[in-house]
């Protein structure tokens, strides 16, 4: 698990959101973004800077760029200056607009980087937030596999050599995706929500033991990768232990705890002649109908009931 605090570099950020760069280096591609909160520095041009958070991205949108518009030269450089010399990652100017002289010259004194982008601001400021959300979320990595079944994002867990890369590898055959193999980063974008993807180094592809690394997205397509998906469902797959009992009906739902939310999870023991791919699909139609409020052992459960109350021989 990963404790430590997220960041991403700016350099990724630029790329992402294909910026303008008005004053800019290659050295700034490594610096770090930490905080997922933007900030319009309206008050800071006026010189308020108590409780100001320098970790922050700066935007500045047509509200600050106008009242700049109303300074002198000499007021407009000081405003600019006390803002840029405060340690904050990059300045991004919004709608297009162009930047005054003396932001290029205090962006340069500062060695911050001024960067611009032809989005409205709010929308801009939205999806920024959106994107920092995920790439700064708490994280794990977990030794497992990610696939998309039916929509639902399975997180395949079990011990090494159990069979989880081949049961991932007979889905994709199956017309399901891969998302990750082997390590899955889990990143908790919400209080509800989970999203795993794939290390970047190792994306899309799958370790199977004896023939050895297969590009899943050149043998089987694109449409047979995904780069994330949320996790729906954990199936734990385990050898068969012949002395443990293993849920028939499904009445008592499991849950497997991740960066503090619970997830349903289910265990499948695993035994030659099973076809686990199989039925994984099946959980995963299960799990959907569970959702949208069909629960197929309560009411089998119910049946049963009902059935035995009628009948007093029972």
């Amino acid at each position: 698990m990963n404790n430590g605090t997220q960041s991403v570099r700016l350099g990724k950020i630029v790329k992402e959101f294909m910026l303008d760069k008005i004053v800019y280096s290659p050295e700034f591609d490594d610096i770090l973004v930490t905080s997922t909160d933007i900030n319009r520095p309206g008050l800071q041009l006026d010189g308020f800077f108590e409780y100001f958070g320098n970790e922050r991205v700066q935007v500045i949108g047509k509200v600050e760029m106008t009242y700049l518009g109303r300074m002198t030269p000499e007021q407009r450089y000081n405003s600019l200056f006390a803002l840029f010399s405060k340690g904050i990652p990059c300045v991004i100017l919004a709608r297009g607009m162009e930047p005054y002289p003396e932001m290029v010259e205090v962006a340069r004194a500062c060695k911050v980087p001024l960067l611009g982008t032809q989005e409205v601001t709010s929308r801009f400021v939205g999806n920024l937030i959106s994107y920092l959300n995920v790439e700064l979320a708490p994280m794990e990595t977990m030794h497992g596999e990610l696939v998309e079944v039916y929509g639902e994002g399975i997180l395949i867990l079990g011990e090494s050599g159990v069979g989880k890369s081949e049961t991932a590898l007979e889905l994709v055959k199956r017309g399901h995706r891969l998302v990750a193999d082997d390590l899955v980063e889990v990143r908790r974008v919400s209080s509800k929500t989970l999203v795993g993807s794939a290390p970047e180094v190792i994306r899309h592809f799958v370790e199977i033991r004896g023939i050895g690394i297969l590009d899943v997205k050149y043998l089987y397509g694109v449409g047979s990768v995904k780069m994330t998906e949320s996790i729906n469902l954990v199936v734990k797959m385990e050898l068969w232990n012949p002395e443990k009992h293993y849920e028939r009906l499904g009445v008592d739902e499991q849950y497997t705890e991740i960066l503090g939310i619970k997830v349903p999870s289910l265990t499948i023991p695993v035994r030659p002649g099973r076809n686990l791919a199989i039925i994984i699909e099946v959980a995963a139609m299960n799990n959907r109908q569970r959702k949208m409020g069909y629960n197929a052992a309560e009411t089998f459960t119910r049946r049963i009931t009902e059935d035995m109350n009628k009948d007093p021989r029972l």
